[in-house]
């Protein structure tokens, strides 16, 4: 089956002649009919079959042109950098298209973002918190969206995108059309299809967590974090095999330490990116290592949903993920578009809990390897690797039951007082003789008779 086979029309056509496609995904030729028809729908797939493609040609098949302000078609995604791709594949396939695309995410000054939404757009790409910033101030209106595509879902329910979305779901028209995509399927998604979807139609080309089959999958067993550092150390030397090299690690702080220390084994060919950083050092991170001028990426989590990287050689998993969903989001950033692609676990003693559930969700297990002999195992531990001392008894130390209770006592007198109204001035008077101001001028005129 081609594209051609597919109800498109001829700007699109051309659009995906340039890009040099040929044959649509599994889960393109299924979606296609289905978003098209107007019905809400669920579509479960690997991720980099894609997913983005799926959902865009059929509407902007239908989406006719328009000059009114307001947008009509509302893609949410979890992250920046997720925005800025998915406005980057919509304007590939709008190139023949007379449409208007706008992305906005928080992280940027929403005043120009504001001056854009006023301009007038057609789609809009956003994350949750920015597109609710600007539903609230009025600029942007959300009464005639269309359609409501949700990418990621999952993500955003773990990132903590619910209160946002249930707010967002309030303000938009009730008659609309839902389109939801993602490669893995979880109870709190179910719920809130259950709670927003009509009906939905589900298409699901795999089991939610099946890998890709282009991906090969290894694992070694590493006893810390710095006999890790030497087993990458000892992997990336074979620059030719590893030429384009995605590291995850859970933690900021150990992003941070992990590409310190790769930068002194490789100077110049690392760059690290995480919510830490500032939102143009991010894209020009991924720019760089995109375009072959970084050869190390090392990312955390949040910077594994949906990224479209071309040639990622190998995803180097440096810690085992607690959620086995995270592990499949992070070798999807391998073996995209048909290509082949391999995926390295390093676990320690702890982790093994994590990868046994990982290859349960998977129903794989992922091929072991030992150590290379070459290898130093280190005796340093970072800071989360040092076990916790507990003291058994200290007679200086109190107890929890010693400890001292909430501060209570008695008010003094003088707090004691409470407003008397009017009747507060005739006590000072009463008290002093004489008014409280100078220039009381009856006062001062009974006095002069007196005297």
């Amino acid at each position: 089956m081609t594209f051609r086979d597919l109800n498109l029309n001829t700007p699109l056509y051309n659009a995906l002649n340039d890009l040099g496609f040929v044959a649509p995904t599994t889960i393109q030729q299924e979606a296609f009919n289905v978003v098209a028809s107007g019905k809400d729908i669920v579509g479960i797939a690997q991720t980099g079959t894609g997913k983005t493609f799926a959902y865009m040609l059929p509407i902007l098949r239908h989406l006719k042109y328009s000059r009114q302000e307001n947008p009509r078609v509302l893609v949410l995604v979890p992250t920046r950098e997720l925005v800025v791709q998915v406005v980057e594949e919509i304007e590939k396939l709008s190139k023949y298209i007379n449409n208007r695309v706008l992305g906005v995410y928080g992280g940027t000054n929403i005043n120009t973002q504001k001056q854009a939404v006023a301009q007038g757009l057609d789609i809009i790409v956003a994350t949750p918190g920015r597109l609710y910033d600007l539903a609230v101030s009025r600029v942007l209106q959300l009464k005639s969206i269309q359609k409501l595509v949700i990418d990621e879902v999952d993500v955003m329910l773990d990132l903590g995108f619910r209160h946002q979305l249930m707010n967002i779901f309030d303000i938009l028209p009730e008659r609309r059309q839902n389109i939801m995509f993602s490669a893995t399927m979880t109870t709190e998604v179910d719920d809130l299809i259950r709670d927003f979807f009509i009906s939905p139609e589900k298409i699901q080309i795999a089991v939610s967590g099946t890998p890709l089959e282009k991906i090969s999958q290894t694992r070694y067993d590493v006893p810390n974090f710095y006999t890790k550092i030497n087993l990458l150390e000892h992997l990336l030397q074979d620059s030719e095999n590893f030429s384009r090299v995605l590291i995850f690690i859970g933690y900021k702080r150990l992003a941070d330490l992990l590409f310190d220390k790769l930068e002194e084994l490789f100077p110049g060919e690392c760059c690290v990116i995480h919510s830490n950083k500032t939102q143009n050092y991010r894209l020009r991170s991924i720019e760089q290592f995109s375009e072959g001028e970084h050869r190390i990426l090392v990312a955390t989590d949040v910077m594994a949903r949906g990224l479209d990287i071309d040639d990622v050689s190998h995803v180097i998993n440096f810690d085992t993920p607690e959620y086995p969903e995270n592990y499949m989001h992070r070798i999807g950033r391998t073996g995209r578009a048909e290509k082949e692609g391999h995926s390295i676990l390093l676990s320690t003693e702890k982790e093994q809990e994590f990868r046994e559930n990982i290859e349960a969700l998977m129903q794989l297990e992922i091929d072991y390897e030992e150590l290379p002999s070459s290898i130093a195992i280190s005796d340093e531990l970072i800071k989360e690797e040092r076990p916790v001392i507990k003291e058994r008894y200290n007679p200086i130390k109190r107890s929890q039951e010693d400890e001292p209770g909430p501060a209570f006592h008695e008010k003094k007198d003088k707090n004691k007082k409470v407003n008397l109204g009017g009747s507060y001035k005739r006590q000072i008077s009463k008290k002093y003789k004489k008014p409280k101001t100078r220039g009381d001028k009856n006062f001062n005129r009974r006095n002069k008779k007196r005297r």
